[in-house]
């Protein structure tokens, strides 16, 4: 683990290459798994707030899920989390014509809708956050389905942490993320020299 600002940064962020590739893997993120997606206390309110303009982006079942269960809900852990559909899929994802998975706040962020994107945990996967007492953790997240993400990392030389910019500056600033690079530009060449 490497020490940016005040988190704690696996070094998998800069050794790993990631890049999605939706037609490959079809979004299985937002369909598998055992929980909804992570949600920060202090999105709640937000999402709660958005959700009349969310909704119309939404699945019939989707909104029927959230209509039933709420904006959120609490998993097996304690963790807030996204309602499921059929304990299964996320209830914020739509399909494609191509049967690609997406998300629906997105969809309603990208027509001008809402302000909300989506929750931070989906915009920085594959990247996940551990908040421990002390400091905060961010771990590189391996998951079979996101094989093809790191086929196409790979071809294209794209690491974790290069593909996440946008997200983790969202998350962080763009103080601490130009740290995070000096960081892992300073960590692989010495890796790189022994």
């Amino acid at each position: 683990m490497l020490i940016v600002g005040d988190k704690l940064v696996s070094e998998d962020l800069f050794e790993k290459q990631f890049v999605c590739d939706l037609n490959a893997c079809k979004g299985a993120c937002c369909v598998e798994g055992d929980a909804g997606a992570p949600i920060r206390e202090d999105e709640v309110g937000v999402m709660e707030d958005e959700l009349h303009n969310i909704l119309p982006f939404l699945t019939e079942e989707g909104r029927a899920v959230i209509k039933a269960e709420g904006s959120f809900t609490i998993d097996y852990e304690g963790d807030l989390v996204t309602p499921l559909v059929d304990n299964k899929h996320c209830a914020y994802t739509v399909f494609d014509e191509k049967g690609i998975a997406g998300c629906g706040i997105e969809l309603a962020w990208k027509a001008g809708k809402t302000t909300f994107r989506k929750p931070v945990s989906c915009h920085l996967y594959p990247v996940r956050v551990q908040e421990q007492k002390e400091y905060t953790e961010l771990n590189y997240h391996k998951w079979n389905i996101c094989k093809p993400a790191c086929a196409c990392g790979s071809k294209l030389k794209v690491p974790v942490y290069k593909f996440l910019k946008e997200a983790l500056i969202r998350a962080y600033g763009e103080e601490w993320y130009a740290e995070l690079e000096q960081t892992g530009e300073a960590w692989l060449s010495g890796r790189n020299m022994s």
